[in-house]
């Protein structure tokens, strides 16, 4: 089915079944632990196939899904692992309500994108084919707190070193909740008036901008 579907829709679907598999793991009678130690071992020979068909002959599209796809899995996996170490006891455990979490929410019939105590409605934004960031655990903090700031209708300013990544990880934010991201360099010439252009044509499209 991987090679049947749109890029986007088999990331989203593939994050929305890995969510509801682990939920069902960690929502089961008894032993809760053994039930996630199953799901790492789905996600290990999940990938094990991934890898297998992107080592044949593949359309340079097909190839793009598949690499976008594994770096999710490959996230996917770490987190499970994570899950596993830590010992996690039930669907309320931090070490799982700290992940970005994909729910097809049936009462609104829509998917919603939950981590820790934010949830957002996905954009649904054209996104292509794109590939995607990995992510490391300074990644996943940065977005738990951009995450909780949205929840309240803040903004975010990631602060660091050049070339470190806090733009990439904002936009991989975007993807990841299906927003289209503007980026935006700004310079000494940047008056009120544009800013008030700027943040119209951001109110009306529901994009997010990085000012840079």
């Amino acid at each position: 089915w991987v090679t049947g579907h749109a890029g986007q829709v088999v990331l989203t679907v593939s994050q929305i079944m890995w969510s509801r598999d682990l939920t069902e793991c960690l929502v089961s009678e008894g032993k809760v632990l053994e039930r996630v130690k199953e799901a790492e071992l789905r996600c290990f020979q999940n990938l094990n196939k991934l890898a297998e068909l992107v080592r044949g002959e593949l359309p340079k599209l097909v190839r793009s899904i598949i690499g976008a796809l594994i770096t999710l899995d490959v996230h996917a996996r770490d987190i499970v692992t994570q899950m596993v170490a830590e010992k996690v006891s039930g669907p309320q455990d931090f070490e799982w309500v700290k992940n970005v979490r994909y729910y097809w929410d049936v009462a609104i019939d829509d998917c919603i994108v939950r981590m820790s105590n934010s949830s957002y409605v996905y954009g649904y934004e054209y996104l292509g084919a794109s590939p995607r960031l990995v992510i490391t655990p300074l990644t996943d903090r940065c977005f738990l707190c951009l995450m909780g700031a949205l929840q309240l209708d803040l903004g975010g300013a990631p602060a660091g070193p050049a070339g470190t990544g806090k733009t990439e990880s904002v936009k991989d934010l975007a993807k990841a909740l299906a927003k289209q991201c503007v980026v935006f360099n700004c310079s000494e010439g940047l008056d009120f008036k544009m800013m008030g252009r700027f943040f119209s044509g951001l109110a009306q499209s529901g994009a997010w901008c990085c000012f840079d």
